[in-house]
């Protein structure tokens, strides 16, 4: 099952708050990265985030780009779009923003405009998560070309070794490894790019990247953080909020503290009260779980979407043109819960 299958193009719900950003003027771009760490990596808590996705999903074989963004801007205005938004993510309570990347962002010509979002986003002093997605015309949960990988991979960290800022995900979902492959894979990927601090980079979990345990457990990986995903529709037969606790601590296992849980998510566009009683609902069990856990045992957590344009799970709606852009909230229940996993 891939994780792009609860995707729906249901109209917009009722926008139940508002959350107004507006660019300004444009600060100079990032001539040079901070070659400074800090003294102590912030704990896996203090990942407090959205993702910023593509309208088709991230899946694509030309070059992925945020809702909002565009291939035909430069750097000047994919900056000033990007302040904008992830302004509108700062009032959501969010610190952190995780970006696609694919061979075609980042080693064709959009890659200079790109950095703008990436930039804005550091600037603010948001972490950026950059995560490979593979090609929608593959999707078989491998890299689809190692050559093309690799030169991504060089690229960024070319790029944003030296920012404390930014981290790296080497790959979304690896569902199509054995986990002995995948752990070799990232492994290999740890050892190439040295140069980055492995508090710094995000290691799948087996699969969907839905267990840690297997990539936890191995000691070629000490240090790094853990991706965990994990989504309502997996079970929809669950309205249970106990049982999605105890299914979300056994993906865990006793990893907690390197675990950022970086999707998951669901119905903002419908109505849904994510602080009322579940009743029926197994989306409404398992958001609570989700947060409640997220809480509980002080995880990261990167929920899935705070953009992205038609996605009935999109925490927030793009209004505006050009770079006077802003976000209205679709669920304020939803984000009260969010407020709640992050102590907020």
């Amino acid at each position: 099952m891939t994780r792009k299958t609860h995707r729906g193009t249901a109209g917009l719900g009722a926008l139940l708050a508002c959350a107004t950003v507006f660019g300004g003027t444009l600060a100079s771009p990032a001539a040079a990265s901070p070659a400074h760490r800090p003294a102590t990596p912030p704990p896996v808590s203090d990942f407090k985030g959205v993702n910023w996705a593509d309208p088709r999903d991230n899946y694509a074989d030309d070059a992925v780009v945020p809702s909002g963004l565009s291939t035909s801007d430069g750097y000047v205005t994919t900056y000033a779009k990007s302040k904008a938004i992830i302004s509108g993510f700062s009032k959501l309570g969010a610190n952190t923003v995780r970006l696609p990347v694919n061979p075609t962002s980042v080693n064709g010509p959009f890659w200079k405009s790109y950095r703008g979002a990436i930039d804005a986003a550091t600037a603010k002093g948001f972490k950026v998560i950059l995560g490979y997605w593979e090609a929608d015309n593959a999707k078989d949960g491998k890299i689809d070309d190692q050559a093309s990988w690799n030169r991504m991979w060089a690229r960024i960290t070319s790029a944003y070794a030296r920012n404390p800022k930014v981290y790296f995900e080497p790959m979304n979902e690896p569902f199509g490894y054995t986990a002995q492959e995948w752990t070799d894979i990232a492994a290999k990927w740890v050892n190439t790019h040295n140069d980055v601090p492995r508090d710094r980079v995000l290691i799948g979990g087996y699969k969907y990247s839905e267990d840690v345990k297997p990539v936890c457990a191995d000691p070629r990986l000490k240090g790094t953080r853990l991706a965990l995903h994990n989504y309502g529709f997996w079970h929809t037969d669950w309205t249970s909020v106990d049982q999605w606790k105890q299914d979300f601590k056994a993906r865990i296992g006793d990893c907690a503290s390197r675990t950022i849980l970086d999707e998951f998510g669901a119905s903002m566009t419908t109505g849904l009260d994510y602080n009322g009683p579940v009743g029926t609902s197994n989306e409404v069990a398992y958001i609570q779980a989700a947060t409640d856990t997220i809480r509980e045992l002080g995880l990261g957590s990167v929920y899935w979407p705070g953009l992205r344009n038609g996605d009935t799970y999109s925490l927030t709606t793009l209004q505006g043109t050009g770079t006077k852009l802003s976000l209205t909230v679709n669920n304020q229940s939803g984000l009260d819960r969010l407020h709640h996993a992050w102590k907020q």
